[in-house]
């Protein structure tokens, strides 16, 4: 008998799909309290500068517990950069601040019309900031031994932001999912991981479609007890929505985050504010009390007394309680709205076809830090 090979009739059956992804995240709880809590502590010594450190430290520990495909990121920043770029930028914010001081001085019965183009000038100039401190941290964050890098104008940015959000105000916000979507494609159109190019596919409609409710609500709920309940459903609602439209190449992104998932953050962040605020009022008649019998007056005596007002032993207590106070409600926000959102928002994310990011090549450059410096003295900072 003849060897005979046999080839099946019909198409060949297509290569099985892998699983989709899910992202994980190992990090310990209480080992991210600690080093918030020892930051803040810290910055309470160095009046706030060793914040530089504090951020660059969360962000390693939130970057490198980030588990995608059994592999963990990386953020390569340093705080002395952060410092500088900070420095650097205060070199060009005061002299700005300090020239609109003057010519407001100068022309006091202009002030008040002068005040428009210095707040729009800010505006645009906080938009480079945002897209500046994104294009930093990307360069910052290493998967698998390849950069996340970013092109694009940070002014040009700034000017689609601006005018966007013009539209926005002229349409009592009804355009703000169109502003995010157009922002977040020119962004992504900009970002790679390596030699693979991002994308946004997330539509203005879609975010539309999916909160409209709560743009009726917002103007009532944030007059009201509900403010939180439906900031915390819009952002849910924004968080899925930026995410399931991501794309790197032929990897996408999907979120299953639900519009409750972090309602019982912002509450948990309330109401450790309002404890907080019980302590800190607490801490303040005592301090009143205790330097008003070191004077050998009576807490109602002591008040009428031109002594309340300049005892610098209470101005000092006061300071310093003022500041433990505002530092323990920056560790609380950390804990709940940076470590535990991050956690509860990567729970939510599934990867598909993560094996199109296994062939890239290293491509992009650093970023200098000077975005964050300016996103930091304009208080519109992020992650």
């Amino acid at each position: 008998m003849n060897d005979m090979s046999w080839t099946p009739l019909g198409p060949s059956q297509p290569a099985p799909q892998p699983p989709p992804m899910p992202v994980a995240f190992s990090g310990d709880r209480k080992a991210f309290f600690r080093l918030v809590a020892r930051g803040a502590g810290l910055e309470l010594v160095t009046v706030g500068f060793y914040r530089f450190w504090l951020t660059t430290d969360i962000r390693r520990h939130l970057w490198s517990n980030t588990v995608i495909d059994g592999d963990g990121a990386e953020y390569t920043g340093r705080g002395k950069e952060l410092l500088i770029g900070f420095l650097v930028a205060l070199a060009i914010l005061v002299p700005i601040y300090l020239g609109y001081t003057l010519l407001g001085v100068e022309a006091e019965h202009l002030q008040a019309f002068a005040s428009l183009p210095m707040v729009a000038f800010f505006y645009l100039f906080g938009q480079f900031a945002i897209y500046r401190a994104r294009r930093y941290r990307l360069t910052r964050t290493v998967w698998r031994g390849l950069r996340f890098w970013m092109s694009g104008s940070g002014w040009v940015y700034a000017l689609k932001a601006s005018l966007w959000g013009l539209l926005v105000v002229i349409t009592l916000g009804f355009a703000l999912p169109w502003r995010e979507a157009a922002l977040e494609r020119y962004k992504m159109r900009h970002t790679y991981y390596g030699d693979l190019q991002g994308s946004f596919e997330g539509r203005g409609w879609d975010f539309f479609k999916r909160g409209w409710w709560l743009w009726l609500l917002m103007p009532f709920a944030l007059v009201t007890v509900f403010g939180p309940f439906a900031y915390a459903a819009f952002k849910a609602v924004e968080w899925r929505w930026w995410l399931s439209g991501i794309r790197f190449g032929e990897v996408r992104l999907e979120s299953t985050l639900s519009r409750g998932a972090l309602i019982g953050l912002y509450w948990k962040v309330i109401g450790w504010i309002l404890l907080l605020f019980i302590v800190f009022a607490a801490y303040v008649m005592l301090c009143i009390f205790l330097v008003a019998s070191m004077d050998g007056t009576s807490i109602a005596t002591f008040f009428k007394t031109e002594a309340f007002a300049k005892s610098i032993p209470l101005i000092v207590l006061l300071g310093i309680g003022y500041l433990a106070y505002a530092l323990a409600i920056n560790v609380v926000m950390r804990v709940y709205l940076m470590r535990d959102l991050w956690v509860r928002v990567l729970s939510s994310i599934i990867v598909h076809n993560i094996e199109a990011a296994a062939d890239v090549t290293a491509r992009g450059e650093l970023a200098n830090a000077l975005g964050e410096g300016f996103a930091d003295g304009l208080d519109v900072g992020g992650f």
